[in-house]
């Protein structure tokens, strides 16, 4: 199970203790934000993209969408996001739980600026029902992220 895998990672840097399991599903923006008793924008939800041969996740705030045109002239390719069907196999978690912890090798993790609005966000743990307040500095140490990108709009 994928949020076993997270938290065995989280476990070596000491923040085990720090991911939040609940009874309902956060497995969406709305639906995490409830469960956490926050706004919406404070969630930093991952979205999972094919760039040609590479797999490519995108924390975000739970308030941006992707933008098409910054998108491509960050990538070079259309947004193409993974299927259903596809998340699991190639990122090491399904849908609703996605996060960039803990993920498969040769995956991609890039911080969307929309997060800097922030001290902390709340990003998911690998299940549809867990998550971890981090501060921006943390979720750049813990998710190996490769840099800061502006690929979204605010809604």
């Amino acid at each position: 199970m994928s949020i076993e895998k997270v938290r065995e990672y989280f476990k070596t840097k000491g923040l085990d203790e720090r991911i939040q399991e609940f009874e309902i599903s956060s497995a969406t923006v709305p639906l995490a934000a409830k469960a956490l008793h926050c706004e919406e924008s404070r969630i930093a939800k991952t979205l999972s993209f094919h760039t040609g041969e590479t797999v490519v996740l995108i924390v975000t705030a739970g308030d941006a969408r992707i933008d098409n045109a910054k998108y491509k002239a960050q990538f070079g390719t259309k947004a193409k996001m993974l299927s259903f069907d596809e998340a699991e196999p190639l990122t090491g978690h399904a849908v609703g739980g996605i996060c960039p912890f803990a993920v498969k090798e040769g995956v991609e993790v890039y911080l969307d600026i929309s997060l800097k609005r922030f001290d902390t966000v709340f990003p998911a743990c690998g299940s549809s029902n867990s998550a971890i307040e981090l501060s921006l500095q943390e979720l750049e140490e813990y998710s190996g992220f490769i840099k800061w990108i502006d690929v979204c709009k605010i809604l």
